[in-house]
């Protein structure tokens, strides 16, 4: 069986011969670029440099070598468009080199990084010091945001997340894109036995957080629930404006589409089931069934925190498969999640406690944990191993072998 099979076979909720391993297939499911250069350093690796494909928040691409020391079974598309002809230099806050897109160019004001959108205007900022790229800016945040946020396109593309995108949308989606990112698709499906990811957005509420700020949001969908829902509706045509033009090129080449929105804190979700159904359920369907029609594939939704309440109503939607299942906020205890949806989602995360075992905790802790949970979330597959979101910077090298190490040997069959 090979690494497709084993993906394709664990969505349908068979049993493969193990379960699959994810390792940075997409934004939330891979490690910072401070945290792989331990990891080549502690492990004698000498690949050259590490390229840092998302800028915001600070990922590295993994490698070949790391593809196959630790079994992973699916790659993301964009990973074809990152060669050596595409990077420059970089240095990582820790002082340990990497490379960048050659595009990325921010300003350095007294240790900080800034990023300007074509106007001039600061929308992003990295202080000294920091570890991430934070927004600096929000387009539509002014007392008229919400009657005047047209043309959206360009409101959209002063965000941060627009501006600093990962391949393959870190060019626009011309003719000559678009027919480029078709082939590469083909080939890479024709080439290699990998499943393969592609990360298209989509997110509703969380562009409106982008655009119009935390707490306009809230307001919003408490007192201005009509006027959300028309702005809504704009923002779903803008979506699938989008998937028109690039799913067809991709369809029969890409098993996952990966889509977003954080609707969970670590206290429980953003928002009442209710206000859920209400302004954004019927958008998502909308969105995902388009989807699923123009590309074949699954639908992959990564939403963080404690989302146990909002679970149905995503299966409604059309999610499939579910990321990155934080085990350790409200409500999503592992055995629960099995029990009440595994037979409805793939549970794709929730593989090891990133808030606490594996920074903190031992190897041999960090081993204990990835048994533990693999032995409830892989009966009768619908289930894909990867650790609960991003691994972070200060994550120990041994315990990041210790983690994949064991996501391979106690994951078998």
């Amino acid at each position: 069986m090979n690494a497709r099979e084993r993906v394709l076979a664990a969505i349908a909720h068979k049993e493969p011969d193990r379960v699959p391993i994810d390792q940075g297939s997409m934004r939330s499911t891979g490690l910072m670029a401070i945290a792989y250069n331990r990891l080549k350093q502690y492990l004698g690796v000498d690949e050259g440099p590490t390229f840092m494909y998302d800028l915001i928040q600070q990922l590295a691409q993994p490698e070949d070598w790391f593809l196959d020391r630790f079994h992973v079974d699916v790659i993301d598309l964009g990973r074809a468009f990152t060669g050596p002809e595409h990077w420059r230099s970089w240095t990582l806050p820790d002082g340990s080199p990497a490379a960048v897109p050659k595009w990325f160019q921010p300003e350095h004001q007294d240790g900080d990084l800034i990023i300007r959108d074509a106007s001039g205007t600061i929308i992003g900022r990295q202080p000294k010091g920091s570890l991430y790229i934070d927004q600096a800016y929000w387009p539509l945040a002014g007392p008229d945001g919400l009657n005047n946020y047209e043309p959206l396109e360009e409101k959209m593309n002063q965000v941060i997340w627009a501006a600093l995108p990962a391949p393959p949308f870190d060019q626009p989606l011309t003719d000559e894109r678009l027919e480029e990112i078709g082939r590469i698709a083909r080939r890479l499906y024709e080439t290699t036995d990998y499943a393969i990811s592609l990360s298209v957005g989509c997110n509703l509420f969380e562009w409106c957080q982008w655009l119009f700020g935390m707490e306009n949001t809230y307001i919003y969908m408490a007192a201005e629930k009509r006027k959300l829902a028309r702005f809504l509706d704009r923002l779903t045509e803008v979506h699938m404006e989008m998937l028109s033009h690039l799913l067809p090129k991709v369809r029969g080449y890409v098993q996952i589409l990966v889509v977003g929105d954080d609707l969970g804190m670590q206290i429980g979700p953003q928002m009442s089931p209710e206000t859920y159904r209400e302004l954004f359920l019927p958008r998502h369907k909308r969105l995902y069934e388009y989807a699923k029609q123009l590309s074949g594939a699954h639908i992959f939704l990564h939403s963080c925190g404690g989302i146990y309440e909002l679970i149905p109503d995503l299966i409604e939607a059309g999610v499939e498969i579910l990321n990155p299942v934080q085990t350790s906020a409200q409500g999503m205890e592992p055995e629960k999640l099995k029990r009440e949806f595994g037979r409805d989602l793939t549970f794709w995360g929730g593989g090891c406690d990133t808030q606490h075992i594996l920074p903190h905790g031992t190897p041999q802790e960090v081993r204990d944990d990835v048994r533990r949970r693999l032995e409830i979330f892989m009966p009768g597959g619908g289930y894909v191993w990867n650790q609960v979101h991003n691994v972070m910077a200060d994550v120990p090298p041994e315990n990041v072998v210790a983690m994949l190490e064991a996501a391979y040997e106690f994951g078998r069959y």
